[in-house]
């Protein structure tokens, strides 16, 4: 089994079906974006550029979403803790995700490499 695979079959429910939901979201925007095992965790490019990843936190114990250039995005929903780049977005795995407001963020944040705010190789 690879160490993405493992990564999600390892978590316990509903923690588990939360992020393998949150991963197929994100594979879902973009036919560009791909999915790593990178930094012990599962990642996602977009045109081989850091995008976004998926972790828990360690303080909440929630799955969430962290946007590499997230400092871009002004989102109620995003988090940059103390962070400079990178802002999180939480989720409680026990309720509904909140799709829409997932894909607007991260189509907001694809729209930064579409627009070549972030450059792509």
């Amino acid at each position: 089994m690879k160490a993405l695979d493992n990564f999600y079959q390892s978590q316990q429910e509903p923690m588990k079906s939360c992020l393998l939901a949150l991963s197929a979201i994100i594979l879902q925007q973009d036919k560009n974006i791909t999915a790593e095992w990178k930094y012990g965790g599962p990642f996602f490019y977009y045109k081989g550029k850091m995008f976004c990843y998926l972790w828990v936190h360690k303080k909440y114990l929630q799955p969430y979403i962290g946007v590499v250039e997230g400092k871009h995005i002004d989102h109620p929903d995003l988090l940059s803790e103390k962070r400079s780049r990178i802002k999180i977005m939480l989720f409680n795995p026990d309720e509904d995700l909140p799709i829409k407001t997932i894909e607007t963020i991260l189509q907001q944040a694809l729209n930064l490499y579409r627009t070549g705010v972030i450059k792509i190789k």
